[in-house]
């Protein structure tokens, strides 16, 4: 059986490296894995999809409407706009973030209020924490991407801790390695 992740974001929050440390733990569990990154304008704070496919045999790396087991989301208006990706009691992982897109700073669009309760209305299972404030106890804004990898960790009870913080020592600069092993820590202990 094939399980499926999208990771959804906004341009220079992390999607890729939080990828690359899923696909590389996956890869360890003896999993066919199969990873394909879509850039929009992620050089301008577009939006970013990562697909992350794997099973025993894995033979495309894209997941269509409908087939996402999990959303991982940097931000609640990304997940709010890749929800039709999610399968029926499918999982969301969410920060609590806003990001304003380009029609909100423009002026020419508001921010959608009440999202995290318009994707559980629709049936979606809703994990939002506050993953910038806990990032930015771990000591960066720019671990956010490694809090919600601890946070997705939860989801996953067949693979031990430590095997995800041997894949996150594995795909993050030495010097940084303290700061992203206590996002994670974070993100993964994180109680409502």
């Amino acid at each position: 059986m094939t399980r499926n992740i999208m990771i959804v974001g906004v341009g220079g929050q992390g999607t890729l490296l939080a990828s690359k440390m899923l696909g590389r733990l996956l890869m360890d569990e003896g999993y066919d894995v199969k990873v394909s990154e879509v850039h929009g304008m992620s050089q301008r704070g577009g939006s970013v999809v990562t697909y992350v496919r794997f099973g025993e045999k894995v033979y495309s790396p894209l997941i269509d409407k409908g087939e996402a087991d999990f959303i991982l989301s940097f931000e609640k208006l990304e997940a709010a706009r890749w929800l039709s990706y999610l399968k029926e009691g499918g999982q969301i992982v969410v920060s609590d973030q806003e990001i304003d897109p380009m029609p909100v700073v423009t002026g020419a669009a508001a921010y959608p209020d009440g999202l995290i309760e318009k994707m559980a209305e629709e049936g979606a299972k809703v994990d939002a924490i506050p993953a910038l404030t806990l990032a930015l106890e771990a000591g960066s804004v720019k671990a956010v991407n490694i809090v919600l990898m601890g946070r997705l960790s939860r989801y996953f009870p067949e693979i031990p801790e430590e095997k995800w913080r041997k894949a996150l020592e594995s795909v993050v600069p030495a010097k940084f390695i303290e700061l992203n092993e206590k996002a994670f820590t974070l993100g993964r202990g994180y109680e409502q």
